[in-house]
């Protein structure tokens, strides 16, 4: 069973081994206010104003606030309905404008798929850097740019020989980012939408990797190995060399092919 104080460790070894430019954010979902740590910021209550969801993953990665938002708390609907915090709409109450699309058929086709936990399984969401977190967290959601994803991706691979599997929807990432991820227990990759980048400063090269609770430590030793093996995002740099040193296994496989190979 990993302990808070390994979870933390693997937020600091994240950050390091991919450089990342802000801290991934350790998420759990509430089932009752006890579960809320006592420094957990609660925007209506402790500040007097709304956040969306997107805002509060900026203000955590960002500025290393633990926030607990409920019901109440909410300024944006595609987390109440996805969290099960509200009644969840009906063909009779969607509209084309919800979920962005030209119209009613197409609606109805968003709304059979569109991702939400079971309404009353949970009270909340609660958000932590994850190197400072009090708290066991379900899931991780890690901003990057594509090329430290890529890393991140190749370690994925390196452990366990399979593919992130993801679909793509531009909205709703606050939706797509968590609830998935915890109902399936897979890694997730997710656009970050309209919303995050008008209101929650996320940047036009970033994207976001979902990383389940219980896959981190397979995520940070890979990362560890190709580290090792000087593989890692800090030792990749861009280069334009004809015949440039080939691995091993390359040449073993040029070889084979019988084709021009450089000792």
């Amino acid at each position: 069973m990993t302990t808070i104080t390994e979870f933390n460790s693997y937020g600091e070894e994240l950050e390091k081994l991919v450089r990342l430019k802000t801290a991934p954010i350790a998420v759990k979902m509430l089932e009752k206010e006890a579960d809320i740590p006592k420094e957990a910021i609660r925007p209506k209550t402790d500040r007097g104003h709304h956040l969306a969801q997107c805002q509060v993953f900026a203000l955590t990665r960002r500025k290393g606030e633990t926030i607990a938002m409920l019901k109440e708390d909410n300024w944006c609907w595609a987390p109440l309905i996805g969290y099960g915090l509200v009644p969840p709409f009906d063909e009779e109450t969607i509209s084309p404008m919800i979920y962005i699309v030209e119209n009613m058929e197409a609606a109805k086709r968003v709304f059979k798929t569109f991702p939400r936990f079971e309404q009353g399984k949970y009270i909340g969401i609660l958000t932590a850097p994850l190197k400072t977190a009090s708290f066991k967290p379900d899931m991780v959601l890690i901003y990057s740019n594509t090329a430290q994803l890529r890393s991140m991706l190749m370690a994925i691979k390196y452990k366990k020989g399979k593919l992130v599997k993801s679909e793509f929807d531009p909205i709703d990432s606050c939706v797509y980012s968590i609830v998935p991820v915890i109902q399936s227990g897979e890694y997730r990759i997710t656009l970050p939408d309209p919303g995050e980048f008008e209101r929650a400063m996320a940047e036009e090269g970033e994207i976001i990797l979902s990383v389940p609770a219980a896959k981190l430590e397979e995520l940070v030793s890979g990362l560890k190995s190709f580290e090792e093996i000087k593989l890692g995002y800090s030792h990749l740099n861009m280069q334009m060399m004809p015949d440039f040193p080939q691995p091993p296994f390359y040449q073993e496989l040029f070889k084979m092919w019988g084709l021009d190979v450089r000792e």
